[in-house]
């Protein structure tokens, strides 16, 4: 029954919605993925060298520019970062990779979309806070309310899947196959450890991520370069595979071969948008809540994000995996994340296991801690939104946050000893169903989107720029 409501939510209508509303953005930006890299890598990666970097807000509930990033990194840099992409690799062959990058390429421009119209449409409650996300740009800017209640409530779901269940899973079912230790400790440790922190509330989860993301990626990165380094050989053979798998006419037009495209295609795109999360909306929602900024500033951000999570991370998995198997994905490696931590180990022995478990864990984790944060956003948006015709006492509202935080931390701990199969299939379900109610608002509300002047945008111009949003 899962599996099969799996294959009609990720069916071709998902799959061509994703794809359509990707390439109406790319059109309408002029390709700005592309020919505005120059902007946007200055506005994002460059702008972390500049004195901006040291200017940190200290005050509680706020936000800050490299924080928002590193927790919408700490969201998409994950289990689909390690297990994600073995899982692709092994179902649907190495042309999944390929449609990984598509998926990217296009999702780029999706996300910038989403982010802007996230910022451009958030406001702040009686508290002060930020409200914001595809439920509030729903609401707002579509002005259809029950809409954007229907998209908060699958977000929540979504959160205790994708946000909690498959990181948990991942990360017990790596310490098991290291270590030994069985899944039901982990489930203690892992839960506790995750609530000690999210109770915390935005202004610690930011803390955490800023300080785990950077590391833990840097690490990961250099020991993949590594093993590559060491594989040279056998690198243009596994770009070979990758664009054969996906492209020969054999493959597009054949028996076999077409079931191994259509297969490789679906879970290259559904892999992808797991990884990066353009098109679900989630990342309007982890940059809404972001101090001193604008709409296109946070919407380059978000553009670099499904950049460096699926053209650096995810592919440099791809490579370590079809560099060490030598493309020979079936059953002597494993699956999931045993297949990359084997991979890890036939080069750096039980230190590469270690490596990759270690990995695994603190991207799981700071990948639960964000989720907790974007379900604690869009609870927020939820209440504003509900408030507005039955009266909730502040009293009910700590209630519901209180009930959210206790449903969040049973996640954790339920990911942790369920089946593998079972969680990612259920995971991708609430994801899809996740991003009709969103692309639905991407289109309709495309016009409302502007870009920044690749030619003039200069270190000042954001000031100027948000002066425009504002206004």
């Amino acid at each position: 029954m899962i599996r099969r409501l799996h294959g009609i939510v990720w069916g071709p209508v998902l799959l061509t919605l994703l794809l359509a509303v990707g390439i109406i953005y790319t059109l309408r930006s002029g390709g700005f993925q592309m020919f505005g890299i120059k902007v946007w890598w200055k506005a994002t990666a460059g702008s972390l060298f500049r004195e901006e970097r040291g200017k940190k807000e200290d005050k509680k509930g706020r936000v800050t520019k490299s924080q928002a990033a590193c927790t919408a990194l700490a969201a998409t840099i994950g289990t689909g970062n390690i297990v994600g992409v073995a899982t692709a690799l092994t179902a649907g062959g190495p042309g999944a990779i390929f449609w990984m990058w598509v998926s990217a390429f296009i999702g780029m421009a999706t996300a910038y979309g989403e982010t802007w119209l996230g910022v451009k449409h958030r406001y702040r409650n009686r508290q002060g806070a930020w409200v914001c996300g595809p439920t509030v740009y729903i609401s707002r800017g579509l002005h259809m309310p029950g809409l954007g209640l229907l998209y908060g409530g699958l977000c929540l779901m979504t959160s205790f899947g994708m946000g909690s269940m498959v990181q948990s899973n991942a990360v017990a079912q790596t310490i098991e196959f290291s270590t030994g230790i069985p899944p039901m400790i982990c489930a203690v440790i892992i839960t506790v450890a995750t609530c000690c922190v999210v109770v915390g509330g935005i202004s610690r989860i930011a803390q955490v991520t800023e300080r785990l993301i950077p590391w833990a990626a840097g690490i990961y990165m250099g020991f993949s370069f590594l093993i590559l380094g060491l594989c040279y050989r056998q690198i243009p053979e596994a770009f070979k595979e990758i664009f054969q798998c996906a492209l020969i006419p054999e493959a597009m037009f054949g028996g076999i071969g077409g079931y191994g495209l259509s297969t490789g295609f679906r879970y290259g795109i559904a892999r992808g948008v797991f990884s990066n999360e353009a098109g679900l909306g989630s990342l309007a929602g982890l940059h809404g809540a972001t101090e001193d900024t604008t709409p296109q500033e946070q919407g380059m951000w978000a553009m670099f994000e499904v950049f460096f999570d699926t053209i650096v991370i995810c592919t440099l998995t791809a490579l370590v995996i079809l560099c060490v198997t030598r493309g020979k994905l079936s059953g002597q490696y494993g699956d999931g994340a045993v297949l990359t931590a084997r991979c890890f180990g036939a080069v750096f022995g039980k230190l590469g296991e270690y490596l990759v478990s270690a990995s695994m864990i603190i991207f799981a984790f700071a990948t639960m801690i964000a989720w907790f944060f974007l379900g604690q956003q869009t609870l927020e948006a939820v209440m504003e939104q509900i408030g507005r015709r039955i009266f909730l006492s502040e009293t009910t509202r700590k209630g519901i946050r209180l009930g959210y935080l206790i449903l969040y931390g049973y996640a954790v701990f339920l990911g942790c000893v369920s089946n593998l199969t079972a969680v990612w299939e259920l995971s991708d379900i609430w994801n899809g169903m996740m991003a009709f109610p969103n692309i639905f608002a991407l289109i309709l509300l495309r016009k409302q989107v502007t870009y920044p002047n690749r030619k003039s945008l200069g270190k000042n111009n954001f000031n100027e720029m948000g002066k425009r949003e504002e206004s």
